[in-house]
């Protein structure tokens, strides 16, 4: 066998071997069906979430309204019944095994929420002048709850040690690169930026996280129907100033609320009063 018939070979066979490794590592996500590639154990993103959940905690104030704070752990515990709830009723219960659900109120002036693999939510008090209820709040919790059972934050950073780091196993990347891993698991949650080829996906994730979560308030007892007004909400409190569509880890505003509007009667199909 000559040298270049055994380099094409070896090519193929490595090839063969990557494709059935990521066939192996395709799951579907919940209620939408689109196939995902998750290399990450969820033991080790469990693991790396806790940590990095309790730490933020240690750095940020908790908020100490507690009226507030009761709000936001009641709306979280009924979304989280909601979800295993759904899961149960699938059979997928399995899936949220680990799962230590937090729900936490932050004291900081950003408009945001948040949450990690395993449930752990973050609200910060910037965001309740915009939510304005009980409602409004099971928009957003509905929303951020959905990106963690639907594993996105696993999916981005497959992509990432694809295509950033050459597709090594996560305990080698944490060894010989914790630079660019921890800089994998900011972009994955958001909290980095990056301008390339994971916003596309980004996007999707957002667009699909809409969707379960309008299914999970539903779930939870929330009229879906309002998560217009909300988005409209945060539409008018960003002043005109958003960035393009094509530049953006987010949908636009118009985008957003016309694909909330056509998922509507499926999210109503969910609702009791």
């Amino acid at each position: 066998m000559n040298m270049k018939w055994s380099s094409t070979l070896r090519y193929f066979t490595l090839l063969l071997m990557v494709s059935f490794f990521l066939i192996l590592s395709c799951s579907r996500v919940p209620i939408t069906g689109r196939r995902q590639i998750n290399l990450l154990p969820s033991s080790q993103m469990l693991s790396m979430s806790f940590q990095q959940y309790s730490e933020f905690l240690k750095t940020n104030k908790v908020s100490t309204n507690a009226e507030q704070t009761a709000l936001v752990k009641k709306v979280g515990q009924n979304i989280q019944h909601a979800v295993e709830k759904y899961f149960a009723s699938k059979g997928m219960s399995g899936e949220l095994k680990g799962y230590n659900w937090e729900f936490n109120l932050v004291d900081n002036n950003e408009a945001n929420a948040w949450c990690m693999p395993g449930g752990k939510v973050v609200f910060y008090t910037g965001i309740l002048p915009i939510t304005k209820d009980e409602v409004g709040m099971a928009v957003v919790m509905g929303h951020e709850v959905a990106h963690a059972v639907a594993e996105h934050g696993n999916e981005r950073m497959s992509q990432g040690l694809l295509t950033e780091l050459g597709g090594v196993a996560l305990s080698v990347a944490l060894k010989d690169k914790p630079q660019q891993t921890q800089a994998l698991w900011l972009t994955a949650y958001g909290l980095g930026s990056q301008v390339g080829v994971l916003l596309p996906y980004s996007r999707l994730h957002e667009s699909e996280a809409d969707k379960l979560g309008l299914i999970f308030m539903a779930m939870a007892g929330y009229n879906p129907q309002e998560a217009v007004a909300f988005w409209q909400r945060m539409a008018s409190m960003k002043g005109g100033q958003a960035v393009p569509e094509f530049l953006s880890t987010h949908p636009s505003d118009a985008t957003r609320i016309a694909q909330i509007k056509k998922w509507l009667p499926e999210a109503m199909t969910y609702y009791k009063r």
